[in-house]
């Protein structure tokens, strides 16, 4: 593993921050070494006979995987190469142009340390779903729950990893009826591709549950919904072309401009169109 440090900026930190999460750590989930990560560190260099010095070297990485429980191999979950090239084949894709979706949706990562797909909860989302169901969101909208329901988008209480999945069942516990499962499940993004939940019947899943079921199988599942999304949502011509502007629009929508998503993933296939 790479060594890692106080400033360092790498998706190899975002491993770091889940292990440490999973292991009690309350710390933000990201790819950036802060101080908060730094001190979380130390304070696990120091109960585990480590030098306290802050840097997640080979010792470091060595005990920190020995403490995790995930289990050892995952890669039966992971894409192949093989199934990037079949899937660009079979939708007369260019492989780079996949393989720069892959990377900037999820930075190719479709599961986490927990074993479950990737998500991020959407709480302005959860806001719109249950009004289709309904129910009036005014009703439970407090200072208790406003990090996962709110009426207007904000990244505000975005956590990372692991953590959406806290967000995800604070959600679904506001309430704990099968409408409110439903509406929360719809609210999240799911797998390598993060697609929204709310896409499942439209893409030819029986309901979100047999959606989110499939997400949890292996990243070979995401791929696939990602193929129905791209043709249920004339995605395909766009990608074809690499008019990286009218992609996003469609995939990301009309906010794609303020993350500079078309602009990521022109820069990922520059660099994968050269391999």
């Amino acid at each position: 593993m790479k060594l890692l440090k106080y400033y360092t900026k790498a998706q190899e930190v975002q491993t770091l921050c889940e292990i440490l999460y999973q292991l009690g750590y309350s710390i933000k989930i990201s790819d950036s070494f802060t101080l908060e990560v730094d001190e979380a560190v130390k304070d696990f260099q120091s109960k585990n006979g480590l030098v306290v010095d802050g840097i997640v070297g080979v010792k470091t990485w060595a005990v920190l995987l020995e403490k995790d429980e995930r289990p050892v191999s995952q890669t039966d979950k992971f894409l192949k190469e093989s199934d990037l090239i079949n899937f660009a084949q079979e939708y007369d894709l260019e492989l780079a142009a996949v393989k720069a979706v892959n990377e900037i949706e999820s930075s190719g990562k479709g599961f986490l340390i927990n074993n479950k797909p990737k998500i991020l909860f959407e709480g302005h989302v959860f806001w719109s779903e249950l009004k289709k169901r309904g129910i009036d969101p005014n009703s439970y909208y407090n200072s208790n729950s406003q990090n996962v329901l709110y009426p207007k988008w904000t990244r505000a209480y975005y956590q990372g990893g692991v953590k959406e999945y806290d967000r995800l069942n604070e959600a679904i516990s506001l309430d704990n009826s099968p409408s409110f499962e439903e509406a929360a499940l719809s609210s999240a993004s799911w797998g390598s591709f993060q697609i929204m939940g709310y896409h499942a019947k439209n893409l030819g899943y029986t309901n979100v549950q047999h959606f989110v079921s499939q997400m949890e199988i292996n990243e070979g599942e995401h791929l696939k919904a990602f193929g129905k999304f791209l043709e249920k949502n004339n995605c395909l011509v766009h990608l074809r072309n690499k008019n990286w502007a009218g992609f996003a629009k469609l995939y990301n929508g009309a906010g794609y401009k303020q993350n500079k998503y078309d602009e990521k993933l022109a820069k990922a296939y520059a660099k994968y169109s050269q391999n």
